[in-house]
């Protein structure tokens, strides 16, 4: 499939490339930005066009969910110029004050950016934010390996699948599981919904349903065929699919998460110049459908989504199959049951961070 020589690539890539941390730098003759986005997020090879381009050198960072983010911030381990968090973080980022108000002078290619990803309840008054990338959170699973196609979030719960399923390393996504499998908003702010929900996830982990808690080490668990079912993001999904064509996906019936990952210029960035350049370069239609067909996920760049298959077909003498389109990229009834996750508030926030730490996650 499509990603093999690129992958390889990529290997090569990284084994020559240093990505330093995002640290500050002593030589004010350089120009750098300090970037921290997700893992497996990124064409490599975007870096270093962008550093050939303007000559700004780009420092690399990940982290591993928007909790880890939050924490690397409030706690001053990170000194970046440039993130990329998810919708209600940013919310919660902009509420606490340490986001920078863009100048879009500077980032001419947001215009290019869809006008339905503009104005979300994150930024309503697009301030703050350029979209990155949209898609869903749904289950993975093997069709090998059950006896069933998977329709609901149950299946996250189900006895019979014991020591095989992998629920997800992150609270608001875990608990947003166990609140839809209950019938529930993923958004709701009443503390008896959110412990029945806990109580779920809690009764599932102590009867062994969970082999582990996981982020990134995803890939390989279902990519190996060592787990059967997973709880993860739509693009992820097409990447594994690309190393083990057993897998399939779903957005369970009873809805889902589907969300906005936009680039943020802090407010106490050392680079911010070089931090818009670095968004309006990412923002661009080229760099979108680089993006696309490296990460598989959806881009908010409305010329790049359109011509995606095209570029598809042009890069590996083949169609692209609609289907993998259209979990990329879902389709309006998908979306029509899910839900943008909103900053809860303060309290909600708090009731989460005790029960996860209860968890013992």
């Amino acid at each position: 499939m499509k990603k093999t020589l690129a992958l390889a690539l990529a290997m090569m890539m990284a084994a020559t490339m240093i990505l330093t941390g995002c640290g500050g730098n002593s030589d004010t003759e350089e120009r750098v930005v300090n970037v921290c986005s997700w893992g497996e997020y990124i064409d490599e090879s975007l870096i270093d066009e962008f550093e050939e381009q303007t000559g700004i050198k780009v420092n690399y960072q990940t982290a591993e969910s928007n909790e880890a983010l939050y924490s690397l911030l409030k706690t001053g381990a990170g000194d970046y110029d440039v993130i990329v968090p998810s919708d209600y973080m940013i919310a919660r980022l902009i509420d606490e004050g340490m986001l920078a108000e863009l100048d879009y002078s500077n980032i001419p290619n947001y215009a290019l950016i869809d006008d339905q990803y503009k104005g979300l309840s994150y930024d309503p008054d697009n301030k703050y934010t350029v979209p990155y990338t949209w898609g869903t959170l749904g289950i993975i699973y093997n069709t090998t390996m059950v006896d069933e196609e998977i329709t609901s979030w149950d299946a996250m719960f189900d006895p019979k699948y014991e020591g095989n399923v992998l629920m997800i390393r992150n609270s608001r996504d875990a608990l947003a599981a166990a609140l839809l499998d209950l019938g529930y908003s993923l958004n709701t702010t009443d503390e008896s919904q959110i412990r029945e929900a806990y109580d779920l996830l809690k009764t599932a982990k102590e009867n062994g349903v969970y082999q582990a808690f996981v982020m990134d080490e995803v890939f390989q668990k279902m990519e190996g065929g060592n787990a059967a079912i997973a709880m993860y993001y739509a693009g992820d999904y097409l990447t594994m699919l690309e190393n083990n064509e057993d897998l399939a996906f779903v957005v369970p019936e009873e809805g889902s998460n589907w969300f906005v990952d936009a680039m943020c210029v802090l407010k106490n960035a050392q680079h911010k110049t070089e931090a818009e350049e670095w968004i309006n370069f990412i923002a661009s239609t080229e760099s979108n459908l680089a993006n696309m067909d490296y990460i598989w996920y959806a881009s908010p760049n409305a010329e790049a989504l359109e011509q995606y298959p095209d570029y598809y077909a042009e890069e590996y003498g083949e169609d692209l199959d609609q289907d993998l389109y259209e979990i990329m990229a879902a389709p309006a009834d998908v979306l029509a049951r899910c839900e943008l996750y909103v900053n809860l508030p303060s309290d909600t926030l708090t009731l989460y961070n005790d029960l996860w730490t209860e968890l013992g996650i």
